[in-house]
């Protein structure tokens, strides 16, 4: 292809779910509902977290910070996703793509190291308990978020402009947002140097962070085991229950998404696995940290009390 060509394409369009036509609406109701419940859920988390004093912790500071980067993060995906779902697909301006890209990988990179901030907070509290609160000062936390989000910043700056600086060719995403991959796919040049980017990106903010995770636990694990009481163990197990979960759906999640070695996967098998991370991992956050945390549940009926009397 000429290479005058490479300009014409000046936005692209998301063909999103059009395999699934007669089911548009069933999904639209599907996907809003879980939204609802996303934003919701999130916001009654930071929420409870500002206004009750037993939760001001480090372990809920980062909690209520986790929350709303999750929230914005599927504001970012989730609501032209669902205009896409019930009227015909409409164009995004390649600054628009970019820029949802942008936005998207910042807070799926913030989430993670946010998520290792929180291993090395229980890390502390278990293994270094009289020094906790010495250790995991107000400063220290704020430098933990504020790195994540450096993280983040970085990174997606770098594979943004990496993948815009590509010619395009067509302008039919076979996805329902701007993803990386499904992106580069629309280019008339070889990606592999992309591709190679893309990959080694992954490898340092997915398995970097989950290698930290594994360690603090198994350090923390190590430490649990020597307490004398049976009850002391299942106490300090508690504590970690929820945020390992977490930890465990997130980097599951994003490991299946981006580690995964290159198949002849469907289009419908790669937005499902899309779907998991965009839509239902979001959602898990305050279901589990709610049903799973016994401070959260009491701090909620601390302020339903408070409401209705």
């Amino acid at each position: 292809m000429k290479k005058e060509n490479y300009t014409l394409v000046s936005e692209f369009i998301f063909q999103g779910f059009s395999n699934f036509c007669e089911q548009q609406l069933t999904l639209f109701a599907v996907f809003l509902t879980l939204y609802i419940l996303t934003v919701a859920g999130n916001a009654i988390i930071v929420t409870i977290i500002s206004l009750d004093h037993h939760l001001h912790t480090p372990m809920y500071f980062f909690l209520s910070v986790l929350s709303a980067s999750e929230t914005v993060y599927t504001f970012v995906i989730i609501p032209r996703m669902l205009l896409n779902l019930i009227s015909l697909s409409q164009p995004i301006s390649l600054a628009g793509c970019a820029t949802q890209m942008f936005f998207f990988i910042t807070l799926a990179i913030n989430n993670c190291f946010l998520l290792t901030a929180m291993g090395y907070d229980r890390y502390v509290a278990i293994c270094n308990p009289l020094r906790y609160s010495l250790i995991m000062g107000k400063r220290v936390c704020f430098q933990l978020v504020g790195g994540a989000c450096s993280i983040g910043l970085i990174i997606a700056m770098t594979q943004v402009l990496a993948v815009f600086r590509l010619p395009f060719c067509t302008t039919k995403v076979a996805h329902f947002f701007c993803d990386i991959r499904p992106v580069m796919k629309l280019s008339c040049i070889d990606t592999t140097a992309n591709e190679i980017l893309t990959l080694i990106i992954s490898v340092l903010v997915i398995l970097i962070p989950m290698g930290l995770v594994f360690i603090s636990y198994v350090l923390i694990i190590s430490t649990i085991l020597k307490i004398a009481s049976a009850e002391g163990r299942k106490k300090a197990f508690a504590t970690c229950a929820s945020h390992i979960t977490v930890v465990i759906i997130h980097y599951g999640c994003a490991s299946i998404a981006y580690l995964k070695p290159k198949s002849e996967n469907t289009r419908n098998e790669d937005q499902l696995i899309s779907v998991t991370y965009t839509v239902i991992t979001p959602l898990l956050n305050p279901v589990v940290y709610t049903l799973r945390n016994k401070e959260v549940r009491d701090a909620l009926c601390r302020a339903i009390g408070r409401k209705l009397s």
